[in-house]
């Protein structure tokens, strides 16, 4: 599941000759509202993304000061990667998309391809983790219960898979100028300008690994994901529909069931948002001549936001279906309202001092209080 950073320049390129490059260049332009949506839409999510999962983190850090949980601390893991995600992902290949070159540098040509790897598979082999404890705990109660040093060692496990894996990207990816090299434009519009590409021993490597990366990262997990909340439908089906159960036993059950029903929400919008992103990379890779036509980069944009958006989903669905998140969240919203009116407070009345009289009014003065 590679966040692909395709070069649009090198297919327009290929797709006219250098005669009739500047009149190909001037139509192929985006249209004119595509640009600022799409500026409006990444803003969104990427603030959307941050300011979701920070919160979550912030959240589950506190309640596991209280008790350790073994799905909190699988979920921090998954936030913790969907931050990266924001990071790495949207401003640099928002911003390489839209001006269809590259102005970070070779480092970051490297880097950005080898994070943006690594958090995607960080967070698909995290859901997975989730899934198999939640299978442990409603299909086998009685079985092998992982605890929280287990989920601390299966997050070593999965990010040192993650950073392994990606290792290819990191050593493939490297600037250019080669796709700017031969225009012959009216106007020096291309001078100096590099793209960010990957460069293979041969084209068979680079399908053998691509091919690889979306299988491991995409389809091989969710089948994995899907068989597991599949056994554990039936199961909690198989358990509501017994009559002779305790009354605190179904209210175990109806809990045990939404907790699943917000798991697999979670793990049917990841895969749907990822699967156009997918299916662009797999057309690329195999058949890119499809793709050489005026609307590559506005449908790569697209698929790239939709891809996005699943960062804004864990928060989002805990938001809905947790009712004790909607609470912390109620209380961490006030705590930083109060502890911001407080220091407004403190700051005012510490720069109205200027006699001892004044001093003697702080001391007896109503501060505002929060709990």
């Amino acid at each position: 599941m590679e966040v692909s950073l395709n070069d649009p320049a090198s297919n327009k390129t290929s797709a006219k000759s250098n005669s009739s490059a500047f009149f190909y260049f001037e139509s192929c332009q985006s249209p004119s509202l595509a640009l600022p949506l799409l500026l409006v839409a990444y803003t969104v999510v990427l603030i959307m993304g941050i300011c979701g999962n920070l919160s979550l983190i912030t959240i589950i850090f506190k309640k596991q000061r209280e008790a350790q949980n073994v799905t909190n601390i699988l979920i921090a893991n998954l936030s913790l990667s969907d931050i990266l995600v924001c990071v790495m992902c949207i401003p640099f290949t928002a911003i390489y998309t839209l001006m269809d070159h590259w102005i970070f540098g070779n480092t970051m040509c490297k880097l950005t391809s080898y994070v943006q790897s690594v958090s995607i598979s960080v967070s698909i082999f995290s859901l997975v983790l989730i899934a198999i404890e939640r299978y442990q705990l409603i299909v086998n109660p009685r079985g092998w219960k992982p605890s929280a040093s287990h989920a601390y060692w299966g997050i070593m496990l999965i990010w040192l898979f993650s950073l392994l894996l990606s290792i290819p990207l990191l050593l493939s990816y490297h600037l250019t100028d080669e796709p700017f090299r031969n225009l012959s434009l009216p106007i020096d519009l291309y001078s100096h300008h590099v793209v960010c590409v990957e460069h293979w021993p041969s084209k068979t490597n680079q399908l053998l690994y691509s091919t690889s990366l979306i299988m491991l990262q995409y389809f091989v997990p969710l089948g994995f994901m899907f068989i597991c909340y599949l056994k554990i439908v039936i199961c909690l089906h198989k358990r509501n529909s017994k009559i002779d159960r305790k009354r605190e036993n179904e209210s175990r059950l109806t809990e045990n069931k939404r907790i699943n029903t917000m798991l697999i929400s979670i793990v049917v919008t990841f895969a749907a948002c990822w699967l156009p992103l997918n299916i662009f990379n797999v057309i690329f890779d195999w058949y890119h001549e499809v793709l050489m036509s005026c609307h590559h980069d506005l449908v790569f944009a697209i698929c790239h936001l939709v891809a996005m958006v699943s960062t804004c989903i864990n928060p989002l669905f805990y938001g809905f279906l947790n009712r004790n998140f909607q609470k912390d969240l109620v209380v961490l919203i006030h705590h930083c309202l109060c502890f911001a009116l407080r220091e407004r407070y403190e700051n005012i009345a510490i720069s109205t001092l200027h006699t001892d009289e004044s001093k003697g009014s702080l001391r007896v003065a109503h501060i505002p209080t929060c709990i």
